[in-house]
């Protein structure tokens, strides 16, 4: 789903306007340089609510597409008036403009032995993880202890107290 497009000024700075339900913002890019290979391509900048400055948002990679070659810009629009940041994907347009689109994270694919998601259930949980629980003895002085088994360490020695008369 596009959420904004952001053109070219006459300085060669992409900006425009991104708008969802519940963020609406003029953003613009800005070059992140870095000599790591892993740092972002850009910096997604905010324009503030007075107008006055620009606050960072987020941060886009540049990958490109396994099947196509094609370039795109990825990443996150953070803010705290946001419950949650959104991931967005940027592709650039004949123009030398950028779409925004949002994507929605896909669920996690459920385990195997879990069940679905809607069923909730859980498998067995059992000592082994292959005997039901009324096949296993419990020994009755291991039941009263810590768990930890036996101590190779030496006994404390008691401590004496010293009395004073005064």
């Amino acid at each position: 789903m596009n959420i904004g497009t952001l053109k070219a000024n006459a300085e060669g700075v992409h900006i425009g306007r991104i708008t969802t339900l519940t963020f609406s913002a003029t953003v613009a890019l800005r070059a992140f340089e870095s000599s790591n290979e892993r740092a972002p391509k850009f910096d997604l900048m905010a324009l503030s609510a007075d107008r006055r400055s620009w606050v960072k948002i987020g941060a886009l990679w540049e990958y490109s597409s396994n099947e196509t070659g094609e370039c795109f810009l990825s990443g996150q629009i953070d803010d705290p008036s946001l419950s949650a940041p959104i991931p967005v994907a940027m592709f650039q347009q004949n123009d030398g403009s950028f779409n925004v689109a949002w994507r929605r994270s896909k669920p996690k694919a459920s385990l195997d032995g879990f069940g679905s998601e809607s069923e909730g259930a859980l498998p067995p949980l059992t000592a082994t993880g292959d005997e039901p629980a009324s096949d296993r003895s419990v020994d009755s002085a291991a039941a009263t202890g810590d768990g930890l088994g036996e101590s190779t360490a030496p006994a404390p020695k008691g401590k004496t107290r010293v009395s004073v008369d005064a």
